[in-house]
């Protein structure tokens, strides 16, 4: 029992932490590449401490990628997500329409951007590995198309996203590779949200 109930005391105080203080940042109106830099040092304290995640937050599917809601902002200025790959997983070719902060919690994961030209699509320079505690961003301004994938092909990788919507109702696209677009809206994969306001546990 006293395992469990420290583990609840850091899994709250350390999400807590952060969506208060990104929320804190956002009130503020920033620019979005202040977002980007002052999101990702908040992000970073959360990436460095894998003992915070309720364990069904963190379970792979068999077939497809898991995306899990963790948090969103009740004006849906912004959302956090926990993405689950099982072993070989990978997204198809898609973007976000909006900011979005991709930090590395356990495993390694692939990220393939594109670019959309009059022939298509096209690969954007190497894959970039993320390996954990790191941190990229997407958004239409800084290259909002990629692919993911988990880096291994016999384990679980997870990453936690932090996006500048409710990212789960965002109509966003996936592509095909002559570049043309099928709009999509995720949803996620759970129906119910960890409970990182019970302080009874701190």
């Amino acid at each position: 029992m006293q395992h469990n109930q420290q583990h609840h005391h850091q899994q709250h105080h350390r999400l807590r932490n952060f969506v208060t203080q990104l929320a804190a940042l956002l009130d503020s109106q920033p620019p979005e590449a202040e977002i980007l830099e002052k999101g990702s040092a908040l992000l970073r304290p959360l990436l460095q401490h894998d003992d915070w995640l309720d364990e069904k937050f963190t379970r792979p599917h068999a077939e497809h990628y898991q995306q899990y809601l963790l948090y969103t902002d009740a004006q849906q200025r912004f959302s956090v997500v926990s993405f689950v790959w099982g072993p070989g997983q990978q997204t198809p070719i898609h973007d976000h329409r909006v900011w979005g902060l991709i930090g590395m919690l356990r495993g390694a994961e692939l990220s393939q951007s594109f670019t959309r030209g009059p022939q298509g699509l096209k690969e954007k320079g190497v894959p970039v590995r993320l390996e954990p505690g790191q941190i990229d961003a997407v958004s239409p301004r800084v290259g909002d198309i990629h692919r993911v994938s988990n880096a291994f092909t016999d384990r679980v990788s997870m990453s936690i996203h932090v996006y500048g919507a409710n990212i789960g109702a965002v109509r966003r696209a996936v592509y095909r590779e002559d570049g043309s677009e099928k709009t999509f809206i995720s949803g996620y994969s759970n129906r119910y949200l960890p409970n990182i306001w019970d302080l009874s546990h701190g």
